[in-house]
């Protein structure tokens, strides 16, 4: 069985969850990023030889966050959808089913990058649709990681990942999360996403996920990994 790994942060308490979300009791909101829906289909549409049932996929691993935790909201770090192509029938059938299980679920999508071309969802989704940043508890919640006047920053866009090294030439990319300093970053949700190697700076630390775990760093006097 998945387990979380609880993290206190500016004064509230963070789930990491193994399946590269955040759940926050508090709120009772699970937080993704990078979700990237439609991904493979717009791929496809270009000649693009890729595999097909990330979609679903996705969606089976967001059902059964929301049926382990206790949620009212769910909000997309930006990214929801990747593409104009992204919106296809058989994406937007697979969406609506989902849709139609958690009709009493709050679902707020921030604006990220991939969203403006891709178009807002179809309003038969119902989801708010925002700028950012969305100010929350005591967080600036951002699909851009740019640094907030007065908040501390949770956001995504990056799809932080950390390499982690064995005996030899042995290595491991993994997804993690980046928290502290001014902007922390959430892995992304999406199963079809790559990522982008990340260290941890002052003041913070990374957390990888694997096997069903999530677990902090230990920082290394070589200064071995994330580069």
């Amino acid at each position: 069985m998945s387990t979380h790994h609880a993290v206190d942060f500016h004064g509230t308490t963070l789930w990491l969850l193994p399946d590269k979300a955040i759940y926050w009791p508090e709120q009772r909101a699970l937080l993704i990023a990078d979700a990237h829906f439609g991904k493979a289909a717009a791929y496809r549409r270009l000649g693009q030889p890729v595999p097909h049932g990330t979609t679903a996929s996705n969606l089976a691993v967001l059902d059964r966050l929301l049926g382990a935790h206790d949620c009212q909201r769910l909000i997309f770090l930006g990214d929801f959808l990747h593409a104009p192509g992204s919106q296809g029938p058989a994406t937007l059938a697979a969406l609506q089913q989902w849709r139609e299980r958690h009709q009493q679920l709050a679902v707020t999508l921030i604006r990220g990058n991939h969203d403006r071309r891709a178009g807002d969802p179809p309003a038969s989704l119902a989801f708010e649709v925002v700028a950012e940043p969305l100010l929350l508890g005591p967080f600036a919640l951002q699909h851009e990681p740019d640094a907030h006047p007065h908040m501390p920053v949770l956001a995504g866009h990056v799809h932080p990942v950390y390499r982690l090294h064995g005996r030899g030439r042995q290595s491991l990319r993994l997804p993690c999360f980046r928290l502290g300093g001014e902007v922390s970053l959430l892995p992304a949700f999406g199963a079809f996403t790559g990522g982008h190697p990340v260290h941890a700076g002052r003041d913070e630390t990374l957390f990888v996920v694997g096997d069903g775990q999530v677990w902090p760093v230990r920082r290394q006097a070589t200064g071995a990994g994330g580069g």
